[in-house]
């Protein structure tokens, strides 16, 4: 927490928005605990669907920290026009299609949980190179394969609310739907397979073990493993299949960053986990919750 302060982020976990107002569905507005009960004055309950891979947090309406009051909850017509019309859409992971920082999970499993964090926090903020963060991060718990294996046994993925029924609307508009994250692929391969993505297209890093297990690095060579990364993935996407306009969604400054030319041409900050101001101030359009993307498509 720390970190994000000190970065002028100012993020808030738990809220009621109560101003906000959609223009397609009333508000819904989330209220979210991580898988240690952190946030106060809430409560959360926890669902199990069908699938024994996912668990999704239903959310109580109670009170929560106050936030500023933003002029992009509702979208113009030029962007709910462009929105309508795109050919791809891309998913940040960690806090926006999931409910939790994959990285800050692993590292309180392995028991550097807090000290993980406050990095993350820094991380998301952009206040340091996400290079940097990210190996600094890594360095403080050195996960080993079977920590990793165990984590993922026991710690089935928590998606955020309304995120199967996007990704099947976005695919009955025949969009094409992408995951583009900073977290590690072997963490996001079963949030895909949930979510019926494809592995060739997920954009991840890739954890690197030796032949008895033992942690090695990431792969560097993976584009979201470096700042700009996720912009860079996008780029390399609208290139390759030449989309007629593409939208990131997310809750962090590296999923703004994807929206520049040649890139993403609309960034949807996804706060219905984390309210990270700075960046939501900048979007072309803020969401408390998937329905109101949902019910804005046709």
């Amino acid at each position: 927490m720390e970190g994000l302060v000190s970065s002028g982020i100012n993020p808030v976990r738990v809220f009621p928005y109560k101003k906000h107002q959609s223009l397609f569905v009333p508000s819904s507005t989330l209220h979210l605990k991580n898988r240690n009960n952190v946030a106060s004055g809430i409560g959360v309950e926890i669902v199990k669907h069908s699938s024994p891979m996912v668990v999704v947090a239903a959310a109580s309406s109670v009170g929560g920290a106050k936030v500023g009051h933003f002029e992009n909850t509702v979208p113009s017509k030029d962007t709910l026009d462009l929105w309508r019309k795109c050919s791809a859409v891309c998913f940040d992971v960690d806090s926006t299609v999931c409910l939790d920082e994959g990285i800050d999970e692993l590292a309180e499993f392995c028991g550097a949980g807090k000290a993980v964090a406050e990095w993350t926090a820094r991380a998301m903020g952009g206040s340091v190179p996400f290079e940097e963060a990210l190996s600094a991060r890594l360095k403080l718990f050195n996960p080993s394969l079977s920590q990793l294996q165990s984590f993922l046994e026991q710690r089935p993925p928590r998606l955020s609310p309304g995120i199967q029924e996007l990704v099947q609307k976005l695919k009955a508009n025949h969009m094409e739907v992408y995951l583009i994250s900073g977290g590690f692929r072997q963490m996001i391969n079963p949030v895909a397979s949930i979510l019926g993505i494809p592995k060739e297209n997920i954009f991840a890093n890739q954890l690197l073990f030796g032949s008895s297990g033992e942690f090695l690095g990431f792969d560097a060579n993976e584009p979201t493993s470096r700042s700009g990364g996720k912009a860079t993935a996008v780029q390399q996407l609208r290139k390759a299949h030449g989309y007629n306009a593409l939208a990131m969604i997310g809750d962090g400054a590296t999923d703004l960053e994807a929206r520049r030319p040649g890139g993403a041409d609309l960034f949807i900050c996804y706060a219905g986990v984390q309210l990270r101001e700075a960046v939501a101030r900048k979007a072309d359009w803020l969401v408390f919750n998937f329905e109101d993307l949902i019910n804005s498509l046709k």
